[in-house]
């Protein structure tokens, strides 16, 4: 599904991203993790278009990314939530669900059945008129994934979803990664949240300064000396 070849991003003279290869199968969940300022959101940066990639090549499906803005990589079917919240504060939970399908060709009665139906198979149905600034922060990002399903991508990032989220809510996000995932969607994962990037994904990729330094499953990233060396130092 995605197919990342000697990528490279640069920072003036910092190398943030240094010649990473790596892909995404169609239905996968690929955890990324490393220690912070490793290179993991800049990868997802590049991916959906935040960043230009300064070198290299990002393919989805087949067609090229580098050089496409964000709106024209969502619209071939990638989506992206933040490990900050990107919610509009004074609209209400439809409402923010509806903002990324104004001007769909489906009726205004139909994409708000869409939206709540979302927002149901999370329980949050009975606070849907609620304003996002209202919703905790795990709910706030709840409604943030939701929100990208309303575009039903075939790719989804998603930055630390399970930061700061109260363990009951990891759980629910945890079941709809599973729950969509299992309807044929692919994710890349980037979290801090070990036990969850084991339980969710069969394969890993570990950055340390930019650079791809070991892949695998969970078993084989726990054990690997360069891993451990990475987040606790030799």
């Amino acid at each position: 599904m995605l197919e990342v070849q000697s990528l490279r991003k640069v920072f003036g003279g910092l190398v943030a991203v240094d010649t990473l290869s790596f892909t995404v199968p169609d239905n996968s969940i690929l955890g990324l993790i490393g220690v912070n300022g490793s290179g993991k959101t800049t990868v997802m940066n590049c991916i959906n278009g935040i960043y230009h990639a300064t070198s290299g090549t990002i393919r989805y499906k087949g067609k090229e990314l580098v050089g496409l803005k964000p709106h024209e990589i969502v619209s071939l079917g990638i989506g992206r939530t933040f490990q900050v919240p990107k919610l509009f504060r004074r609209l209400t939970l439809v409402e923010n669900l509806l903002v990324p399908v104004l001007g769909d060709s489906r009726s205004d009665r139909e994409l708000a059945a869409k939206a709540e139906a979302l927002l149901a198979d999370v329980d949050l149905y009975r606070i849907r008129n609620n304003y996002a600034e209202e919703l905790s922060g795990g709910q706030q990002k709840l409604v943030e994934l939701l929100r990208v399903m309303m575009l039903d991508p075939g790719l989804i990032l998603l930055d630390e979803p399970f930061a700061g989220v109260h363990p009951n809510l990891c759980r629910v996000f945890i079941d709809q990664i599973l729950k969509l995932q299992e309807a044929g969607r692919s994710f890349i994962l980037v979290s801090h949240d070990l036990t969850s990037v084991y339980r969710l994904s069969k394969y890993l990729m570990v950055l340390n300064q930019g650079q791809k330094i070991a892949e695998g499953n969970a078993e084989e990233i726990q054990n690997n000396p360069d891993v451990i060396e990475a987040f606790l130092g030799r």
